[in-house]
Parts: structure tokens; sequence; C-alpha cells
């Protein structure tokens, strides 16, 4: 995995359990307005797949406790968003601008260190 893939997955699985709510909330509201067709332009090959989504559910696996005791199910919810966030970090160059702020603004308005496309 790219160095910059994986410093995403590492800071935003560790933002605090406000913030990720926010975030998870976030992503369904841009979900119809541009998220869907914008994770769908952030395929990675399976190989790729594979590594960031065993990183990113071993980072929040190891929070489930104190996720899921700041709102119910937290830790399984930031997932996908999470997961199809660090996929377009890995893909940012075959992304168009748009496709990549939909994706990751929220994140980087979170603080997460969002690389230039």
């Amino acid at each position: 995995m790219e160095a910059a893939t994986a410093r995403f997955i590492e800071e935003s699985t560790a933002l605090p359990p406000a913030a990720l709510a926010a975030l998870y909330e976030d992503s369904l509201d841009r979900w119809s307005r541009g998220g869907r067709d914008a994770s769908r332009a952030t395929r990675v090959s399976a190989s790729e797949n594979s590594a960031i989504e065993r990183a990113v559910r071993t980072a929040l696996l190891r929070r489930t406790h104190e996720l899921d005791a700041f709102r119910p199910d937290l830790c399984f919810d930031i997932k996908p968003a999470c997961s199809i966030a660090a996929c377009a970090v890995c893909k940012r160059t075959k992304l168009t601008e748009e496709q990549y702020r939909v994706l990751l603004d929220p994140f980087a308005a979170a603080g997460v260190t969002v690389p230039e496309r």
C-alpha cells in the first residue's frame, strides 16, 4: 500500500468518535449528491482493496468499544466511508477534482491530511 493511503487510513480511523459520527452523517448526505458516482470511480485492484479493507477494519476494530459507546454501531457504520475515501486517495490521479473533493473534503475538514491529486 502506498504511503499516502496508509497515512490517510491511520489518521482517519484515529479521529475522535464525535468526528467519525459527523463524517458518517455527512457521507450519507453526500451519497445522493455525487458521492455514489464518485465512489464508483475509485475502483482499485483486488489486492489494493484487500489491503485497504484490512487496514481500515483492523484500526476501527481496536476502537470498537470506544466508538460504540459514543454511538451504537458507529464502528460498523463508519467503515465504508473510511474505506471509500482511502480508495479515493489510492486512485486520486484517476478521479476528477469534483469526485475527489466530494469524497475527501469532509475528512480534510475533520483534520485528516488529504494528499493533493
